[in-house]
Formats: C-alpha cells, sequence, structure tokens
C-alpha cells in the first residue's frame, strides 16, 4: 500500500468514526419520554408537599411527564403507562398509612395483577413519608413500601435520604420545610433520571 492509499484509508476511518460519535452524542442528547407517577395519601397536607416536592424534582429531568394522584384514585392504567412510581405517606405506629398498605393490596385484589405476570416489572420505584417525630419509624414505613415494589420485581432507587425522602412534621418541626422539600426534589430528580436510563437502555 503506498502512502497515498493509506492516507485515503486513515482519512475513511477518521470520517466514520467521526460520523458514529456523532450518533452517539445525538442518540444521548436526545430526550426520551418517561412517565413518571407520583402515589399519595396525606391527611394533614404535609405529604402532599412533599409530593409537590417529588413532582418538581421530577420535572427538573428533560422528557418527564409527571402525574400527581392521591393513592384512592390511582386506576390500573396509571400504573401500567408509569415508567417510574413514588409512593408517599405518612407514618402511622412505624408502617406506612392503611390508605397506601390498601393501595398495594389493590393491585392483586382491584386491578387483577397475577404476582406470576409481574406487571410492575423493571419500572423504577422509590418512596418518600412524613412523621411526627425525629424518631417515630420513616425509615421502617419506607422500607415497607420499598418491600411491596421489591416482591413486584420493581427497581428501587433511593434520592433525598438513604432509603428516600422523609420530613419530621410533629411540634418541635411543624410543617415541611425547605431543607425538606429539597430532600423531596432530589428523590423525585434521581427517579426520572434513573427511569430514562432504563427506558433507553431497554430500548
Amino acid at each position: 500500500m503506498n502512502r497515498r492509499e493509506l492516507m485515503k484509508d486513515v482519512g475513511m476511518a477518521t470520517g466514520a468514526a467521526s460520523l458514529l460519535a456523532v450518533g452517539a452524542a445525538r442518540a444521548q442528547g436526545a430526550a426520551v419520554a418517561v412517565n413518571v407517577l407520583i402515589a399519595y395519601h396525606s391527611v394533614t397536607g404535609n405529604t402532599e408537599k412533599m409530593a409537590q416536592g417529588v413532582a418538581e424534582g421530577a420535572r427538573e429531568v428533560q422528557g418527564a411527564n409527571v402525574v400527581i394522584k392521591n393513592v384512592g384514585e390511582v386506576t390500573a392504567d396509571d400504573l401500567l403507562a408509569a415508567n417510574a412510581l413514588i409512593v408517599g405517606s405518612p407514618v402511622y405506629y412505624t408502617n406506612m398509612a392503611g390508605e397506601v398498605k390498601t393501595f398495594f393490596d389493590n393491585w392483586l385484589l382491584k386491578h387483577k395483577f397475577p404476582f406470576a405476570e409481574f406487571k410492575m416489572r423493571n419500572k423504577v420505584g422509590a418512596a418518600f413519608v412524613t412523621g411526627g417525630a425525629i424518631s417515630n419509624g420513616k425509615e421502617t414505613a419506607m422500607t415497607a413500601i420499598l418491600s411491596a415494589m421489591i416482591i413486584n420485581q420493581m427497581i428501587i432507587v433511593s434520592g433525598g435520604g438513604a432509603f428516600g425522602a422523609s420530613a419530621t412534621t410533629g411540634p418541635d418541626s411543624p410543617g415541611v420545610d425547605d431543607k425538606e422539600l429539597a430532600t423531596a426534589r432530589a428523590l423525585g430528580k434521581r427517579v426520572a433520571e434513573v427511569a430514562v436510563i432504563t427506558k433507553r437502555g431497554s430500548a
């Protein structure tokens, strides 16, 4: 091979590599649409406020379509359409609220999602909670929510805290403060980011 032929081959290879690099960059930059469902139960409004914070964080991710619903309003179609599910609950007796437990029970009883079919498989899941005191069971409540997701073969992620986002709302720290809202936003953003990654990877 003479010098001219060698330079021609090198030029063609370089051009092909450049085209591949441009294509990869475009693929990475292209928005991937994902549906993020935030389902929560709230009595005093504190958990609802955290849900709004989670939604704000998720909306920061390009391509994220966010739906917020009370757990009693969530339909089977909502669950099936979601690429990610973030569940929020107040803490009652170191556990999720009864309404949230019913929400999970209804996957089988009301929505007819047989365990053998794992209809929620590979969807991204996360949790957030509110509790009256610092040490009243927020971690165990989040673990209970995440356990229900794990049983359904969902992909669990954290964000905002070790298990998810949480807020202390009792007399010593009434309401949801800015720092706690920041953890909610961080959770929503991370869940949406992971949902984009998993959807892009499966495609």
